[in-house]
């Protein structure tokens, strides 16, 4: 239920872009792989509209009468300086004309035939290949990427101008990323508790989120590498994005003449505290040499925001399934994702972004949005980030994303009231001090045995909040698709088993985690897009074409039906 308009990108973000599109667009010869033919340096689309997720065309209200929301997760009244307020998109299908069709087509293939067709044996050992590093650590990319193939290179200069993967996923006990040669490479992998519904495992994929920030923030004042002040500093982001004390290992303050306890003196601190509110006088500072740049002005501070240089990097995966039957993440890569942020905007600047985007909307309700950039440089978004992705292609190794296949990403990523500075993760990393703190990597602890946790919602108090999806949803997923889930969770009028619900409470893994057999099989699923390329017409792991789904939305079915089910802003994650 996305809303539409024209994006235009501010400053430096947009210099960035135009000389990243002053190449040849589409003149390299076109790449055949399976059954769709990319010219991967064009930027023409067959869906014009692939920024709306196809979640979006959810079907919200039964035969019966029944009402299903799974739109409050996404859409929601959002906290400042997210200006987004989108709660409104969970009463109404506000869609331009060209996009009341549902053309995410691949929902409604059956793939019955080719899913049987692949032994179990078949995808197991494809999906513990690993296709991001070689038999001998580097990284299969980094390397293809220093001689860029020509159909790559969308400048046609013979270099890669975006991101060269360069994380080695070697993570020592803290969730440090380290190079074969021992050093850091700045990446932080941290554990979080994964958003509702499509990225639970049992619907369809698993994944990781690393943090980077820029090397400023690695530094003490002096400017030699300091990883004490690196974890300060990624504490007291997360205390900013959060807007909430965030408890850290005893720190001496006078080493940093910082006062992160906020008790008035320079002591041992064992928490950031938040308290930032600049027109009452109160301030947050960084540490180290980042301390020193904020005070020139050339890095920035501020509640909800991350400073610029802020990279991320996520890696979405098949479902492994282990020799003793358990759920796990997958050595292979279906998407490696990666996003920066360019340019600092202030409260200011993001509310008139969100207001200009509002007027768009109401002055050319039937404009699609517009993104700016390309296969090699990535695509950016108003709110100062760039966005670039590598995907399987049909034998299996990551190429780079077409533009079309990056616009995917875009709508998620631009105008959401769920995100915190358009990220979903680090504002639900956890916390726990028996669990790291929430730094480490799935490969070195599962999620299996993680509590549910809670969410303070305004006006409703605190609530369980995977709970809450199942009891709004009645289901699992979006598209209500997920039988396992429905079997396992919900008794035949619909309403919740009592033992379900206190297992999930004890132990997320029991609703995330889809059996071995659902595991292989949405692997076999997800396989067959990869052999087609048929990306651009969806990217969901349906077995059976998807019933609960809009086609089309006629000028009566606009409305969803949810007027009495839209929940209040969630304000924060209590772990």
């Amino acid at each position: 239920m996305k809303k539409t308009g024209v994006f235009f990108l501010l400053g430096a973000v947009l210099l960035f872009v135009t000389a990243a599109c002053g190449g040849g667009g589409g003149s390299a010869s076109p790449t055949t792989e399976g059954t769709v033919t990319y010219p991967l340096l064009s930027k023409s689309v067959k869906n014009e509209a692939a920024f709306i997720p196809s979640q979006c065309y959810t079907v919200t209200e039964g035969e019966n009468g029944e009402k299903f929301n799974p739109c409050y997760s996404c859409h929601k009244n959002s906290v400042e300086p997210n200006y987004t307020n989108d709660d409104d998109l969970q009463e109404t299908y506000t869609f331009a004309e060209y996009a009341n069709t549902n053309h995410w087509t691949n929902l409604f293939v059956d793939r019955t035939e080719a899913v049987v067709a692949q032994s179990d044996s078949e995808i197991l050992s494809y999906v513990r290949q690993d296709n991001y590093k070689s038999s001998d650590g580097k990284i299969i990319l980094a390397e293809k990427l220093k001689s860029v193939p020509k159909e790559w290179d969308f400048d046609g200069d013979g270099s890669w101008g975006g991101y060269t993967p360069d994380c080695y996923f070697n993570f020592d006990s803290e969730g440090f990323d380290k190079n074969p040669s021992g050093g850091y490479t700045g990446w932080r992998a941290y554990a979080y508790a994964p958003f509702l519904g499509t990225f639970w495992p049992t619907n369809g994929s698993t994944d990781d989120v690393l943090i980077r920030l820029s090397d400023i923030f690695m530094k003490d004042e002096g400017g030699s590498f300091s990883l004490d002040v690196y974890k300060i500093n990624l504490a007291i982001v997360e205390s900013l994005i959060k807007k909430k004390d965030i408890a850290i290992d005893p720190v001496d303050e006078t080493v940093y003449g910082v006062d992160l306890d906020k008790n008035g003196s320079l002591g041992t601190a064992s928490v950031i505290e938040y308290d930032w509110l600049p027109t009452a006088g109160r301030y947050m500072y960084y540490v180290g040499l980042a301390k020193t740049k904020l005070a020139a002005g050339e890095v920035h501070l501020a509640a909800g925001l991350f400073p610029e240089g802020t990279e991320f990097l996520h890696s979405v995966r098949y479902i492994n399934v282990t020799d003793g039957g358990d759920i796990d993440i997958a050595p292979r890569m279906k998407e490696l994702r990666y996003s920066k942020k360019l340019m600092w905007m202030t409260y200011s600047d993001l509310e008139y972004e969100a207001y200009d985007e509002f007027k768009e909307e109401y002055d050319f309700p039937d404009r699609l949005s517009v993104y700016y950039g390309d296969i090699e440089y990535g695509l950016s978004n108003p709110q100062g980030w760039v966005f670039q992705a590598f995907i399987e292609d049909a034998k299996g190794d990551l190429r780079p994303q077409t533009y079309e296949e990056t616009v995917f990403c875009m709508g998620c990523h631009t105008r959401l009231g769920a995100t915190s500075d358009t990220v979903f993760t680090y504002s639900r990393k956890y916390e726990d001090s028996s669990n790291k703190r929430g730094w480490f990597h799935w490969t070195q602890k599962s999620i299996k045995g993680m509590p549910e946790h809670k969410v303070a919602y305004e006006g409703k108090g605190d609530q369980y909040e995977y709970t809450m999806y199942l009891q709004q949803n009645i289901a699992g997923d979006e598209f209500r698709d997920n039988d396992e889930v429905k079997a396992k969770f919900f008794n035949a009028d619909g309403t919740l088993k009592t033992d379900m619900v206190n297992a999930l409470h004890s132990d997320v893994s029991v609703l995330l985690f889809p059996s071995s057999a659902r595991a292989l099989t949405l692997n076999k699923a997800y396989r067959t897009i990869v052999k087609e390329q048929s990306f651009v017409y969806g990217r969901d792991a349906n077995v059976k074409p998807v019933t609960n789904v809009h086609k089309t939305i006629s000028p009566q079915d606009k409305p969803t039906g949810l007027t009495d089910f839209i929940l209040s802003t969630a304000t924060s994650l209590i772990f």
